[in-house]
């Protein structure tokens, strides 16, 4: 009896927990699935403005309190502590939607090593790519 008891406590919330992410980014993304998502214009590459659009959107799930910022319980681990006091300019210990697109642009720039302003499959891959991708999922 306890035995189901538990199996369906565990049922509902594996249920829940699917529902905190998008389901395509529920699973580790390789960089071919993420471009395939995240680029609108069909051309191969996910570019600044198509990453900003994805990154705001996924601002505005995260942010469930409604003070216009994310703490650290809403950023669920996308930042490292010592990541939110870098990209946390007014020390408040929050992100507003600022900060964190600035955050996901800094991001965006480490993974783009050629600089030019284009991500790919490989570059999403790279240990840069995957710290994007974990920001915006």
């Amino acid at each position: 009896m306890i035995l189901r008891v538990l199996s369906g406590f565990a049922a509902v919330a594996l249920a829940v927990s699917s529902l905190s992410a998008p389901a395509a980014f529920a699973k580790p993304v390789s960089g071919t699935s993420a471009v395939k998502m995240i680029d609108t214009d069909s051309d191969g590459t996910v570019d600044m403005k198509e990453v900003e659009a994805v990154a705001s959107t996924t601002f505005d799930r995260l942010e469930k309190d409604s003070d216009g910022t994310l703490d650290a319980r809403e950023l669920k681990g996308r930042l490292s502590a010592a990541g939110v006091k870098q990209a946390d300019p007014d020390s408040d210990g929050t992100l507003d939607k600022k900060e964190y697109l600035a955050a996901v642009a800094e991001r965006f720039k480490m993974a783009d090593p050629d600089g030019d302003g284009t991500l790919d499959a490989k570059e999403l891959n790279s240990k840069a790519g995957k710290a994007l991708l974990a920001l915006i999922k």
